[in-house]
C-alpha cells in the first residue's frame, strides 16, 4: 500500500530540488555576467573611490553606461537621488513609493556634503552616507560602519560621450537578520540598477540635445544678424 505524501512536504522538497538547481545555475552562468553589466575589462579592473574599505566583499558589482552628454550634464541627476528626493529613475512602483522620480533638476539636492544621508527607506532615516566626492567627477556613499560601499564616476570619452561607472561593494553578514535582504539583492539588482542607467542616461541626454539645439539656434541667430548687417 502506497503511503501518500503531506502536500507541505512535497512542496518542500519540490523547492530545495528546485533551489538545488537554480543557486548553482546562477552563481557559474548568471551572476559572472550581471555584475559587470556593460562594463569593458579594463573597467573592471580601474580602481574606484571606495575600494580600500570593503575587503574581500560578498557582491563586487561594476556596471557601466555610454552616455552621450558631458559630465557636467550627468552629474546632477546623480547626486539628488535618493527615495523621497529625486527617486532612483528606476522602476519607482518598486523603489520610490509609486512616485515618479524626477525628471528635473532639484536645486535642493545639488551639493552633497561628505555625512549626509542618502535615504533608502520611507522614513528617511536609513540609508548609505556620503563619503566623499570629486565634483563632475566621482561620489561615493558609504555604510559607515564599513560593510558597503557605492561608487559613481564619470569619464569623459574622446569623442565627446561620457562612460558612466557604477561599482557596489558589500561584505554580507551572515549572521545578520539582513542577510535575506542581501540575497535578494544579489539576484535583484542588476535589474533595478540597469533601469537606473538607463534612467540616468534619457535624462541628461535629454537635457544635452535641448542645450544644443539653443547654442545652434544663438550661433544661427548671430550669423543672419551678422548678414543682416
Amino acid at each position: 500500500m502506497a503511503m501518500s505524501v503531506p502536500p507541505r512536504l512535497a512542496l518542500g522538497v519540490t523547492a530545495a530540488a528546485a533551489a538545488a538547481v537554480a543557486i548553482p545555475a546562477y552563481l557559474k552562468f548568471i551572476r559572472p555576467r550581471q555584475i559587470r553589466w556593460g562594463a569593458t575589462d579594463e573597467e573592471l579592473t580601474r580602481g574606484m573611490p571606495g575600494d580600500d574599505i570593503v575587503d574581500n566583499p560578498t557582491f563586487n558589482a561594476t556596471r557601466a553606461i555610454t552616455i552621450e552628454a558631458a559630465p557636467e550634464e550627468i552629474w546632477p541627476w546623480i547626486v539628488q537621488m535618493g527615495l523621497g528626493r529625486a527617486g532612483w529613475y528606476s522602476y519607482d512602483w518598486i523603489d520610490n513609493l509609486g512616485r515618479p522620480s524626477a525628471r528635473e533638476i532639484l536645486p535642493d539636492y545639488q551639493l552633497p556634503q561628505p555625512g549626509d544621508l542618502v535615504p533608502f527607506s520611507p522614513n528617511g532615516k536609513l540609508g548609505l552616507r556620503v563619503k566623499s566626492l570629486e565634483r563632475h567627477r566621482s561620489l561615493l556613499w558609504w555604510e559607515v560602519k564599513g560593510a558597503a560601499t557605492w561608487a559613481w564616476a564619470l569619464y569623459p570619452q574622446p569623442d565627446g560621450t561620457t562612460r558612466l561607472v557604477t561599482r557596489i561593494r558589500i561584505l554580507y553578514n551572515w549572521q545578520s537578520p539582513r542577510i535575506l535582504f542581501y540575497l535578494v539583492v544579489d539576484v535583484g539588482d542588476i535589474i533595478m540598477i540597469r533601469k537606473c542607467l538607463h534612467g540616468i542616461k534619457e535624462r541628461a541626454e535629454a537635457v544635452s540635445r535641448d542645450r544644443r539645439a539653443m547654442r545652434l539656434l544663438v550661433e544661427d541667430a548671430v550669423t543672419e544678424a551678422y548678414k543682416s548687417a
